[in-house]
């Protein structure tokens, strides 16, 4: 255990011992492997003098000292994410410690019980896999195939992060089911905990288009700039052998670089330390036009700039989203991402790495609601967190370029890679592969040998066809009843929602198990307004006001606030650039069409025209539409016509 689990951390400026801001200070920390801890070492681009002391931890805090969460206390003492999880994992116990389930995030899980039964609790763990720009090679993909049913309930479920989860794996297999998928090309490190979390990036293997070919190799190389050095995770799953392909050169040079005192030197998590993040930190790459990534909503959206011959030049920059809120406190909020600036091409894992460690040396360590780096810049405002970020960048930021509008792009159906090959986008409802689709996919996958790359709206393509192959993999998947994208209901294929019960633990009402139902019942009453069915609108729900399934963006949004009740959330844009706002609280499920109603029914008869039912929300204001919800006495024949 390191020792600095021993102190209490303050900062001296001048002469005078005050509480260390942030992490504990603009400072660096040099690895001891004699004593196994972290010295501290005054660096850092801050013109004050500020460096770490420690003070004895029997001494008691003054009520100004800053004090920090549990988590944070808890990922101190754990020798770089090993203890007490290694311990916990040797015990005969179905279940690990409280210690032992916050650091397991950081290895890509979580504990879990069944919240529906009763009694006893049934533990179990979810694992989330990490793969940036959803690239799954067709090992992987095999072996979460086979660990699903051998190991796990049954289902793949695909995420809104472009990664698997596999729910219902048993402690005693935890190793068993790690060490396989290492072992088949894949990882779960970094996929949950306070570090940087899966990097999205356009999911379409456009293979001769050089933005997006761009686009996905920066996203793989912020992945692996920000990935956990310390060997912990093979050191808990494969006994400390290490199955990792070479890293590009420049990321190597970009992560050790530390001409601006953004490192710990000499430790084994130079970029992260002993502490990690505040709280989990997304990043999302794509190209202009394409928010497949919403990319707005992430804490870094990252945009590649190209010249006027298709040439990437260099990424706009944008920083601060984020869906997270809790009921009732005001003070937490969905936010999105604005413009911090630009940089040349050859500068992105620089300034990614100077914001990643802005945010860990100011962000909120003391209460985690507010740890995100959403509220930093919100409070700080964009110019001084610019010039903060500066620092440790080195270098001033380009004004942004001017980008073209944002559109969703989904990718779905059959579409030629540029390469001679095809790629087929399919459909998963909720992103829940099961039953015969499962077997199907796995047949096709198996047959051809052809990776697979998973969406951002929870859906998967199958890469790499020859169209010799198409027709026998199109009728397979007509006979499974995965079914070409225009004989889908469009409010299906731009729906998401997170998986909520039984598992989850922040749950408060149904999202995945419920919207097959609460779909139908829009489409209903679109229908009984006379809205034709190939007229559409976002739609996402969610069990919690955690946001996974960013419900914030959605035209209409479905946020659990009860048992059986949501809150609405009306506003977003089909192409994801306008945050919603909060239209009724408390609404039972069972009420819906009361609200749903009016509010269609006034979309069809007062809209612009081609306006969607998100900007038609803003424009008539949300008092103006409470009103008409509370004086709606329902519709009669000839309203309809």
């Amino acid at each position: 255990m390191a020792a600095t689990a021993a102190v209490m951390k303050t900062a001296v400026v001048g002469d005078q011992k005050v509480p260390a801001s942030g992490f504990f200070g603009r400072r660096s920390l040099r690895w001891d492997p004699v004593h196994r801890s972290l010295r501290s070492l005054p660096v850092g681009p801050s013109s004050r003098a500020i460096r770490a002391t420690s003070s004895p931890a029997a001494t008691k805090p003054s009520e100004s000292e800053v004090k920090r969460s549990k988590v944070e206390i808890i990922k101190e003492h754990s020798n770089f994410l090993r203890y007490p999880l290694n311990e916990e994992l040797e015990t005969e116990a179905p279940n690990i410690n409280e210690a032992a389930t916050q650091l397991i995030k950081f290895h890509g899980s979580y504990q879990q019980t069944d919240r529906e039964e009763r009694g006893k609790k049934s533990y179990s763990f979810m694992l989330r896999t990490k793969n940036p720009s959803g690239k799954v090679p067709n090992q992987l993909y095999l072996a979460m195939d086979t660990l699903a049913d051998q190991f796990g309930i049954g289902t793949l479920r695909l995420t809104t992060r472009q990664t698997f989860q596999l729910h219902g794996i048993l402690k005693k297999n935890l190793k068993t089911v790690l060490s396989t998928i290492i072992k088949n090309m894949g990882s779960t490190l970094g996929a949950c905990g306070d570090l940087n979390r899966n990097v999205l990036a356009p999911a379409a293997p456009y293979n001769s288009n050089k933005e997006y070919l761009f686009a996905q190799e920066t996203a793989d190389n912020i992945a692996a700039l920000l990935t956990p050095q310390s060997g912990a995770y093979y050191d808990v799953w494969v006994d400390g052998e290490k199955i990792m392909s070479a890293e590009p050169p420049e990321v190597v040079k970009a992560r050790e670089d530390n001409s601006h005192g953004t490192n710990f030197p000499d430790s084994p998590e130079p970029i992260y330390g002993t502490q990690f993040l505040p709280r989990k930190f997304k990043i999302a790459v794509t190209v202009p036009t394409d928010n497949s990534v919403d990319v707005l909503t992430n804490d870094i959206g990252v945009v590649v700039v190209s010249d006027s011959n298709g040439e990437p030049q260099g990424f706009n920059i944008y920083v601060g989203g984020g869906m997270g809120r809790t009921h009732r406190v005001e003070a937490t909020f969905p936010r999105l991402a604005e413009p911090l600036g630009y940089v040349p091409k050859e500068d992105i894992l620089y300034a990614i790495k100077a914001i990643v460690v802005t945010q860990r040396e100011n962000g909120r360590r003391d209460d985690r609601r507010y740890s995100r780096m959403k509220y930093l810049v919100d409070k700080w405002g964009i110019d001084k967190f610019r010039s903060v970020v500066e620092q440790y960048y080195g270098k001033k930021f380009e004004a942004s370029r001017e980008l073209p509008e944002w559109e969703f792009k989904s990718y779905l159906g059959w579409q030629e890679q540029g390469d001679g090959k095809l790629f087929c986008g399919i459909h998963i409802d909720n992103g829940r592969i099961g039953g015969t689709h499962k077997k199907t996919l796995r047949d096709i996958i198996e047959k051809h040998g052809i990776d697979v790359r998973l969406t951002p709206n929870q859906n998967i393509i199958l890469t790499d066809i020859e169209p010799s192959w198409r027709d026998s993999i199109a009728a397979s998947l007509a006979q499974a009843g995965l079914l070409e994208p225009e004989d889908v209901d469009p409010l299906n294929l731009t729906a998401m929602a997170c998986p909520a019960f039984p598992l989850c633990p922040l749950a408060i009402t149904e999202a995945e198990r419920g919207i097959p139902g609460i779909l139908k019942r829009v489409r209903a009453v679109l229908d009984k307004v006379g809205i034709k069915g190939d007229e559409s609108l976002v739609i996402r729900v969610t069990g919690c006001p955690n946001g996974c399934a960013r419900p914030y963006m959605a035209e209409l949004g479905f946020v659990g606030d009860g048992p059986n009740s949501y809150q609405i959330w009306l506003g977003g844009t089909p192409n994801q650039t306008a945050l919603a706002k909060c239209f009724m609280n408390k609404v039972k499920i069972q009420e819906l069409e009361k609200v749903l109603e009016p509010l269609f029914y006034n979309w069809k008869i007062s809209r612009l025209q081609n306006e969607s039912f998100g900007s038609f929300s803003i424009r008539m204001g949300l008092d103006k539409l409470q009103d008409l919800v509370n004086k709606w006495d329902g519709l009669v024949e000839s309203t309809v016509a």
